[in-house]
Formats: structure tokens, C-alpha cells, sequence
């Protein structure tokens, strides 16, 4: 049985490796907040952000290199303790094999985004999809013996700094660009070193393997904090483009990335860790894009 724990956010500081603590095998999840549904997380942390009483804007920066030069982030450092101490309920799955789309580019299909994934094994952390008594942990625990995989959330090591990805911060009030949120997606194993598959143009790796995700399509008229998706570092202006609908979109044949509401890759690296966040690559779109 699962116990429940609740986690304390510190801001001590921290040596904070950029890797995954330690991983051992065994499976099982571990509540650390008040439950909340799942299609309440983007709504949730937005809405936290929004009361913060801590100011949450975008540097006058265009183009940052890392957060250590160009403190481009939209949710500052010092705000991440108070968000990760107000979000949903989240599980942490220890020492399972897991798929990690965060910083993947995906075909749509009949309104389903196809993405190609990563496949990891230690610790990682997602909402906790509870049905029958089970959770995503669970699901995940019989997937290698069913052919099968869940989508969930871990830093990707090509994000922080010293790494050639970046996350790049689509700005709310203007962007109205479709991506993929794999967290909670389904992938199956007959996928994983496939020589072929629709809007790929190269065979998918030993480590690789195709996952299906709802899209999400930015309302420019909603949440001012915007989302963001991972791309080239250093920073490229036209990578940018992904930010709009003309761009990214729901029609079949369309290449979309993940994504997620500005801070979440933070947020959820905190509570996965249990530290202070690394200094991560972060991108600010320039004025006019």
C-alpha cells in the first residue's frame, strides 16, 4: 500500500547533481500533495501563479543564453517553492522504465498527437490518473509485460545548462500555437526501433518509441503566462514560429512539439527532486514574434 507523505519545499541551497537521484528497482507511488483531477493541473498552477504575491514577468531580454546570464524565465526562481507548495496531487514513480516526451516533436493524426519519445528508467513523476484502485504508477508497473509504457515527467538532461535544448516560452496574450501534453500518454513497445513511422523521416532508436498524446491549443485571449516547448540551444529566433497556429496546428499531417503552461518543467522537477531546480536553458521570444 501506498503511503502517503507530504512533502516540505526548501530553499536551502543545495549541491543538486543534474541527473536522477540513485535507481533501484521497485515499483510503487507516492502521493505528496492534496489530490486534485488531472484536467484541473494547467488551471490550478495558473491560477497560483496569478495570486503569487511574488511579481511574475518576463525579463527585457530577447534572446537568453542560460539563467545564470539572461534571466528569462517567466516564473522567477524565488517563486517556484510557492507554486510547488500549491499545486495537485502528484505521483512519483521510483525505478520504473517510462517514456519522456518533454522535449519531443510529434505528428498529428486525426486530431492525436504521435510523439516521438525517450525511453528512461529511475524516478519520475506524474498526475496520478487514479481509476480501479490503481494509479499511473501502477499502470506503469505492468506495461514492460504487456507491451506497453506510460508518458511521464523527468529533466531532461539537454535542457539544463551545458545542454543543446532549450525551453522556449511561448508568450500568453499572443501565441496561439497547438502542442502536445504527454503526461499520462500511452506508448507501446511494438513502436521502440522501428525502421518506419508516419512523419518521421528516421528510424526510431533502441531507447525511442512513439506515444500518443492529447493536443492543446493556446488561447491568446486566456492565461497571460503562456507555455513552453523545448527547442535548439543556443537560441534560434525562428524557432519561434512554433508559437503560432499557422505553424503548429491541429490538421492532420501537421509536426507539433510538447509542451506545457510556463513553469511546469520547474514545478515538477522540484517536487520530483526534492531540491533546488538547476540553472536551465530558457529562450524569450523577441518583440513582434
Amino acid at each position: 500500500m501506498n503511503k502517503v507523505v507530504d512533502r516540505p519545499i526548501s530553499d536551502a541551497p543545495s549541491t543538486m547533481p543534474n541527473h536522477a537521484p540513485p535507481r533501484r528497482w521497485h515499483a510503487g507511488g507516492r502521493v505528496i500533495m492534496p489530490l486534485l483531477t488531472a484536467s484541473c493541473l494547467p488551471l490550478a498552477i495558473l491560477m497560483t501563479m496569478s495570486c503569487s504575491s511574488q511579481s511574475v514577468k518576463t525579463d527585457s531580454q530577447a534572446i537568453g543564453q542560460s539563467e545564470s546570464d539572461a534571466h528569462t524565465e517567466i516564473v522567477p526562481r524565488s517563486v517556484v517553492p510557492e507554486l510547488a507548495a500549491s499545486v495537485p496531487s502528484f505521483k512519483i514513480c521510483h525505478d520504473q522504465t517510462y517514456a519522456l516526451c518533454a522535449v519531443s516533436s510529434c505528428l498529428v493524426y486525426n486530431q492525436v498527437a504521435y510523439c516521438k519519445c525517450d525511453v528512461e528508467h529511475g524516478d519520475s513523476i506524474s498526475l496520478p490518473f487514479e481509476f480501479s484502485g490503481q494509479n499511473v504508477c501502477d499502470v506503469n508497473a505492468e506495461g514492460p509485460a504487456n507491451g506497453y509504457m506510460v508518458s511521464t515527467f523527468s529533466l531532461p538532461e539537454s535542457v539544463v545548462k551545458g545542454g543543446d535544448m532549450a525551453l522556449y516560452t511561448c508568450p500568453g496574450g499572443a501565441a496561439d500555437g497547438s502542442y502536445a501534453q504527454c503526461d499520462g500518454g500511452l506508448c507501446f513497445t511494438s513502436t521502440e526501433a522501428s525502421p518506419s513511422f508516419p512523419g518521421f523521416d528516421e528510424p526510431l532508436g533502441q531507447d525511442q518509441i512513439i506515444c500518443s498524446c492529447p493536443i492543446t491549443t493556446a488561447n491568446p485571449d486566456g492565461p497571460t503566462f503562456g507555455y513552453q516547448i523545448a527547442g535548439p540551444f543556443p537560441c534560434e529566433t525562428s524557432f519561434f514560429d512554433n508559437c503560432k497556429s499557422s505553424t503548429t496546428n491541429k490538421r492532420t499531417g501537421t509536426t507539433i512539439p510538447v509542451g506545457a503552461p510556463t513553469g511546469i518543467p520547474r514545478v515538477l522537477t522540484r517536487l520530483l527532486n526534492d531540491a533546488p531546480v538547476p540553472q536551465l536553458n530558457v529562450c524569450t521570444s523577441p518583440a513582434g514574434r
